[in-house]
C-alpha cells in the first residue's frame, strides 16, 4: 500500500517503523530535516521536507496515486487541512487525521465527513492512552487489557505468581478448577521467550500470561494465576495535563482522585473543571509532599508528564514509599524495556496505544481492530470470516483444519451477540468475528491472506 505520513515526530516514526516493515510504500513529509535524516538512516522509506498541508508538498509526495494519508503533525489543524486538500485534489481513498484539542473532539460528528472537513477517521492519542490506563486501573493487578467486539471479549496480559492455584500445573487443570467459566490462554511468555500453549504446558511463576475471557470471567481467571488484588480505592495522577485531567475526570466518581501539578496556572484550571478531584500544586518527585498525601495508602500511583525522566524518576519513588502500583507514561521506547524490568510495575507507551488504531485500516482482509502487544513484537487482531467453504480458507472450517502460522492462535468468536471460547473443533461460520493472537507481528501477512476472499480488499 502507498502511503504519505504527515509528521516525523515520535507518533509519525512509530507508525513508519509498524507499515514499513509490512511491504508498504512509504514517504515521511515533515518540516524537520534532521529528524528526516535520521527516519531515512533507519528505514527503506522516503522522505520530503515540507508543510504537509500544502498542495505543492503532497504532490511531491505521491499524492496522486495514494491510497492513504496519516496526518500526525504536533498541529490539529494542518492535520485537518492536509486531509481535506488530499481529499479534494487527490481523492485519497483514506485519510487519518491525530486530532488532540477536546474543542474538536466534542464536534466530531459536525466537523468531519459530510461537506465538512473529510477525515476518514480521527485519532486522539491522549483519549486513546486515557483508556487503556483506565482499563489497568479497574483491571487490578493486569499488565495489559485489550477490548474486542465492542467489550464483549477481553484480551489480559497478567504475571503469573506463587499462589495461584494453576502455577506450577498443566493448563488443562484450568477447566477442572473453573468448569463454568470459558476461557482460553492465548500465550505465554517466559524470560521473553515465547511459548505455545498447549494442554500439558505447566505454569510457572514470572510466566507472562495472556487469556481470552469474556469481562465477567476476568478476575476468575486471574486468581487461578496469582493470589487476587483487591480492587484500588486512592488514586494519585501526576501530571494535570491533557491525560491527567482526563484521566481524573473519569476516575473522580468512583475513586479517591488527587492529581499533582507544578505549573499553579494549570493547578487552578484543572481545579475548576473537576468535580471532587483533590488538585495539589507541587513536584511529583517531592519525596516530602508524596509523604504529606499518605502515598504509603496509594494504590495507584501513575505519571502522566510530558517528561519521559521526571515520569520514571516519580513512579520509583513512589514505589519506593509504599504506592502499591506504580505506572509511567513513556514516549522513548528504549525507556520502556529498561522501566519493564525495574520498580516501575507497568510501562504505558502511547505509540503502542495508538498504533492500533491506525494498523487495521492498513490490514488486508475485513480487520475491525488491531492491538499492538509486547511492545510491538506481538498483535492481537479481530478479523471478519466471509465467503462459504468454497471460496474462504476459515469459513466451515474447524479450528484445528484451519492452516494458522506458527505462532497464531484462535482465542476467542463472536457469533452475533454470542460468545464462543475456541476449542479444537469450533467451526467458524461466515461474519463471525474472530479473535487471534500472533506471537510474531511478522506473520501477519499469512494471517491475512487466511481472511481474504477471492482478491477482495478491504
Amino acid at each position: 500500500m502507498k502511503i504519505i505520513i504527515l509528521g516525523a515526530g515520535q507518533v509519525g516514526t512509530s507508525v513508519a517503523a509498524n507499515l514499513v516493515s509490512e511491504a508498504n510504500d512509504i514517504t515521511v513529509v515533515d518540516t524537520d530535516a534532521r529528524r528526516l535524516r535520521e527516519l531515512a538512516d533507519r528505514f527503506d522509506l522516503r522522505t520530503l521536507q515540507g508543510h504537509g498541508a500544502q498542495p505543492d508538498v503532497l504532490l511531491r509526495a505521491g499524492g496522486e496515486d495514494a491510497e492513504m494519508i496519516i496526518a500526525v503533525t504536533n498541529s490539529d489543524e494542518t492535520n485537518m487541512v492536509a486531509c481535506q486538500v488530499a481529499y479534494t485534489l487527490f481523492h485519497t481513498p483514506t485519510k487519518i487525521a491525530r486530532v488532540r484539542a477536546q474543542g474538536f473532539l466534542d464536534h466530531h460528528q459536525a466537523l468531519f465527513g459530510g461537506d465538512a472537513f473529510h477525515v476518514d477517521v480521527t485519532i486522539s492519542p491522549e483519549q486513546l492512552v486515557t483508556d487503556y490506563t483506565l482499563r489497568l486501573i479497574q483491571t487490578p493487578g493486569a499488565l495489559q487489557v485489550t477490548d474486542f467486539a465492542n467489550g464483549r471479549v477481553r484480551l489480559v496480559a497478567v504475571r503469573a505468581y506463587y499462589g495461584g492455584s494453576l502455577v506450577g500445573q498443566e493448563l488443562r487443570a484450568l477447566y477442572d478448577h473453573m468448569p463454568h467459566v470459558e476461557a482460553r490462554v492465548a500465550a505465554i511468555y517466559r524470560q521473553d521467550r515465547a511459548i505455545q500453549p498447549e494442554g500439558d504446558t505447566v505454569i510457572e511463576a514470572d510466566d507472562e500470561v495472556f487469556f481470552v475471557a469474556a469481562p465477567k470471567h476476568i478476575r476468575s481467571v486471574m486468581g487461578e494465576l496469582r493470589r487476587l488484588d483487591k480492587p484500588y480505592k486512592r488514586l494519585i495522577f501526576a501530571g494535570g495535563g491533557n491525560i491527567g485531567t482526563r484521566l481524573a475526570r473519569v476516575t473522580e466518581h468512583d475513586y479517591r482522585v488527587k492529581v499533582i501539578e507544578s505549573n499553579l496556572e494549570r493547578c487552578k484550571q484543572i481545579a475548576e473543571s473537576l468535580e471532587r478531584t483533590i488538585v495539589l500544586h507541587g513536584d511529583a518527585a517531592d519525596e516530602e509532599l508524596l509523604l504529606e498525601e499518605n502515598i504509603e495508602d496509594t494504590d495507584v500511583f501513575c505519571a502522566v508528564t510530558d517528561d519521559d525522566e521526571a515520569n520514571i524518576l516519580s513512579a520509583m519513588l513512589a514505589k519506593r514509599l509504599g504506592a502499591r502500583k506504580a505506572m509511567a507514561l513513556i514516549n522513548r521506547a528504549a525507556y520502556v524495556d529498561l522501566v519493564q524490568s525495574g520498580p516501575i510495575d507497568v510501562a504505558i507507551s502511547p505509540q503502542q496505544a495508538t498504533i492500533g488504531t491506525l494498523l487495521k485500516h492498513v490490514r488486508r482482509g475485513d480487520v475491525v481492530m488491531v492491538h499492538s502487544l509486547r511492545r510491538g513484537a506481538a498483535e492481537a487482531i479481530e478479523a471478519i470470516a466471509h465467503g462459504d467453504q468454497s471460496s474462504s480458507k476459515v469459513v466451515g472450517r474447524a479450528i484445528e483444519a484451519i492452516n494458522l502460522p506458527k505462532g497464531a492462535s484462535i482465542g476467542a468468536i463472536v457469533r452475533g451477540d454470542q460468545v464462543l471460547i475456541a476449542h479444537r473443533d469450533t467451526i467458524i461460520e461466515s461474519e463471525d468475528h474472530v479473535i487471534l493472537f500472533l506471537q510474531d507481528r511478522l506473520r501477519v501477512a499469512e494471517v491475512e491472506k487466511l481472511f481474504q476472499v477471492g482478491v477482495t480488499f478491504f
